[in-house]
């Protein structure tokens, strides 16, 4: 199956060549990925890759990049973080349409992960949403790419607690 998936990275400062980069990935295996470097000191890539699942898929991508920019560290895997716009894109509606769902649901609509004047969503959480009502068809590739990239962003941010804290606030934050 073929999964669409984003990978955004920091560069180290002595690993900011971006036409260096852009020819070490395309020789390395990454020339199924569009490559971003239009900020200095970052990279993202827009992967098409072939695979017999999602993490397949995604596992060897990391791969790639980890082999071919060592210094290059993981900031974001994406689809994940999402507005309603993005949302509604995905599942085939109007922003209007999202948005009237999300107030007409605000007891059982996902809670967003920022609340603010541009609210942003985990994907998956929303998608998941949508399919239990069963009236949206939300393709099993692009379910299981939002779901992974989501575990993949909260793993990532998990190894950055203290376990001292993490101890002490467990059951507040539930």
């Amino acid at each position: 199956m073929e999964y669409v998936f984003t990978l955004k990275y920091r560069l180290a400062a002595e690993d900011c060549d971006a036409d260096a980069i852009v020819e070490r990935l395309g020789a390395m295996g990454c020339d199924d990925a569009t490559v971003g470097v239009g900020q200095a000191g970052r990279l993202a890539l827009l992967f098409t890759r072939e695979g017999a699942s999602a993490i397949e898929a995604v596992a060897s991508a990391l791969k790639d990049v980890k082999r071919t920019v060592p210094s290059a560290r993981l900031v974001e895997a994406g689809p994940d973080f999402v507005g309603l716009t993005d949302v509604a894109e995905v599942a085939g509606v109007s922003r209007q349409n999202m948005r009237k769902l999300m107030l007409n649901h605000a007891i059982d609509f996902p809670p967003p992960v920022h609340e603010g004047s541009a609210s942003v969503w985990h994907l998956a959480d929303v998608l998941e949403w949508l399919t239990e009502r069963g009236d949206y068809d939300i393709k099993t590739g692009v379910m299981d790419m939002a779901k992974l990239a989501k575990q993949i962003n909260l793993t990532k941010e998990a190894r950055q607690i203290e376990p001292r804290v993490s101890r002490q606030l467990g059951d507040l934050v539930a």
